[in-house]
């Protein structure tokens, strides 16, 4: 099964976002508890190219890819926009407390503790992440 959604670099498409994913849960068979990590990991995912993948003012696209093929969920997330690794981000120092911690990168924390699988590769003029999860199928 394939899925698609294009969004513009707005965050007010999120609950568009939140309803593909709930979409591509329910025709996967996927639990509610499941669904709802997905969609975390996805947002915080495409917030991250909404905000920052396009110079200020700029309109810019994301596209995202959904496929589901023997218990495997994948997502591909692909924009035209800056270059940048997600994935060479550091592990942010979860000792520290909140007040003593730089701002930024739980975000890619996050979706790393939530998928299975997270890649990123620059190919073409587009950043393309590619987010896995395997999946217990209810079907």
């Amino acid at each position: 099964m394939k899925y698609h959604i294009t969004l513009h670099n707005d965050i007010q498409e999120v609950p568009q976002l939140a309803a593909f994913i709930d979409e591509v849960a329910e025709a996967c068979g996927i639990d509610m508890a499941t669904a709802m990590s997905l969609n975390l990991a996805m947002e915080e995912a495409v917030v991250n190219v909404m905000n920052y993948a396009y110079p200020a003012g700029t309109v810019g696209n994301v596209d995202i890819d959904a496929e589901f093929d023997d218990g495997k969920l994948t997502f591909i997330l692909s924009d035209s926009g800056t270059p940048f690794d997600p994935t060479q981000t550091g592990e942010p120092d979860l000792t520290l407390g909140a007040e003593d911690r730089p701002i930024g990168g739980l975000g890619i924390f996050l979706v790393r503790q939530i998928m299975d699988s997270v890649e990123y590769r620059y190919s073409d003029g587009k950043n393309i992440l590619t987010l896995t999860k395997n999946i217990q199928s209810n079907n």
